[in-house]
């Protein structure tokens, strides 16, 4: 089920952009997150030093699953599905997600809302740790479905599979 209202959603490019540091519009359409950080603050982006994304620094996460840990490095561009794993990881396997440098889980957000069971984890965008400005991704591989919230608005939603 794709959790866009794509009858109700369209981008025109008609807009003025409105970013902060936290985030940088490309081109009108693309949004790269430039600051990312865990439940206690740690600094999540450019943690893997030479780890880029079309010349952008990874958002890193640690990751277990299947009794297995390591990091894993994000693009940090909105709907880009592209990311380093340490280790072969089952599409459908549920996965804890925790900040690199504090070892902390990172914060739940809730149940993503399409029947997967999937649920969806904080990745803050600013040092305030406010759930206004903030990634929200799923904890299930493979689930390519992520929210960006900001100033409490929903700016971009979307599904991996589609057109």
């Amino acid at each position: 089920m794709d959790p866009v209202d794509r009858s109700n959603f369209s981008i025109t490019g008609r807009h003025r952009a409105v970013t902060g540091q936290h985030l940088a519009v490309d081109n009108d359409v693309t949004v790269i997150v430039t600051q990312a950080y865990g439940p206690r603050g740690d600094n999540l982006v450019g943690i893997a030093e030479g780890v880029n994304f079309d010349g952008q620094p990874a958002v890193t996460i640690g990751i277990r699953a299947n009794g297995r840990e390591g990091l894993v490095h994000l693009s940090p561009i909105h709907g880009d599905g592209r990311k380093w794993k340490p280790f072969e990881i089952e599409a459908g396997t549920r996965c804890e997600l925790f900040c690199p440098v504090s070892n902390q889980p990172l914060d739940l957000v809730g149940e993503v809302e399409d029947g997967s069971g999937a649920r969806y984890y904080a990745i803050y965008l600013t040092p305030q740790l406010s759930r206004g400005s903030m990634v929200m991704i799923s904890d299930i591989w493979g689930h390519y479905h992520s929210r960006i919230i900001d100033d409490f608005e929903l700016i971009s939603a979307w599904a991996a599979r589609h057109e």
